[in-house]
């Protein structure tokens, strides 16, 4: 009897990815004490190859939040701080002439901008103006810049991580639709509990020495990013999760009243390769080889807020963004064939 050698070698990679996921958050809580959700919310994009944004109010910790993965992981970081006055430039980098010295000749000679690296923190990235923001378009979905008509691969695995301040509007410039559409997961962070706020004050007013360990290089994230795409999801997962987002769009067959009374524009395509992909992760993490429709809910308010644009209307009876997705888990129905 034939042994299949690809089946063995992903059954070591998903144990291996299991134990890594537990070192890594073991190293990340060196410095972040609670968040947890949030955390894994960032990991799942990490091991899936998405982008997110951290979305929460200053002093949360969302900038360390970044570093702290970055130095966990064998990766190449920067850190890039959004300015009304950065230029596209500044990001991708820009060509300058150029001397040889022993021939004389003069020629054009590209200097590589920041995102040149595995992990890019985009700090306070709605400070930039959409010019600027829109310099990250092509390296989020294509993996390459192009600058004077000359394209260059960016390495992998790339990832943005960008933080906003969502009280601050003065100064701001929201985030253009196609922009935020290119992000995998919109995670909100919030206020500690008294327990965990107690700690962190008491760990952070102490003298500290903390030392990282590099737990995962490069080939390893990729092959990684390759086993989630491999976790099989059965049709009517996948249909559940395609009818969730479907559900969210104003001009719906399957349209609910409170969508339509209170939702401009709802989750695009991306929204359900995305929910899907999330739950694949999540299923690892969880110690699960397939997707359960659970694990699609539980992604649905991380990939779908950016993504549904509410009207005057909700604005005027206060309803956000993460309520109308509750709203729709809660209406949608389980498929058939029993699977949740």
């Amino acid at each position: 009897m034939a042994v299949d050698t690809n089946a063995i070698r992903d059954e070591e990679l998903l144990d291996k990815l299991v134990s890594a996921r537990e070192s890594v958050l073991r190293e990340i809580r060196k410095t972040i004490i609670g968040q947890d959700e949030v955390v894994e919310q960032v990991l799942i994009s990490l091991f899936v190859g998405g982008h997110s944004i951290i979305t929460g109010v200053p002093g949360l910790a969302k900038t360390l939040l970044v570093r702290t993965i970055a130095n966990v992981l064998d990766l190449s970081f920067k850190r890039i701080q959004f300015t009304p006055d950065l230029m596209p430039a500044d990001i991708t980098g820009t060509e300058i002439i150029e001397e040889d010295r022993t021939t004389g000749h003069r020629q054009l000679q590209f200097i590589r901008g920041p995102v040149f690296a595995n992990i890019i923190l985009a700090d306070e990235i709605n400070r930039t103006p959409p010019k600027t923001q829109s310099a990250l378009l092509e390296a989020m979905q294509e993996g390459s810049v192009t600058v004077q008509g000359t394209t260059y691969p960016l390495p992998r695995p790339f990832f943005v991580l960008a933080t906003q301040n969502p009280i601050e509007m003065e100064g701001t410039y929201p985030l253009p639709e196609a922009q935020l559409d290119r992000f995998m997961f919109n995670v909100r962070i919030g206020y500690l509990p008294e327990a965990d706020e107690v700690a962190v004050v008491q760990m952070t007013t102490s003298p500290q020495d903390v030392k990282f360990e590099r737990l995962m290089s490069a080939e390893e994230i990729l092959a990684f990013q390759r086993l989630v795409r491999k976790v099989p999801a059965a049709e009517s997962v996948v249909r559940y999760a395609v009818q969730l987002v479907a559900s969210s769009r104003p001009d719906g067959e399957r349209s609910a009243d409170f969508v339509k009374r209170w939702v401009t524009w709802g989750g695009s395509l991306r929204a359900s390769q995305f929910l899907i992909l999330g739950a694949k992760a999540r299923a690892i993490f969880h110690g699960r080889y397939n997707v359960s429709c659970e694990d699609v809910r539980a992604m649905a308010l991380p990939v779908l807020r950016h993504r549904i644009l509410l009207n005057f209307q909700a604005e005027s009876e206060k309803v956000d963004t993460d309520q109308v997705i509750q709203k729709l888990v809660e209406a949608a129905p389980e498929p058939r064939s029993g699977l949740k």
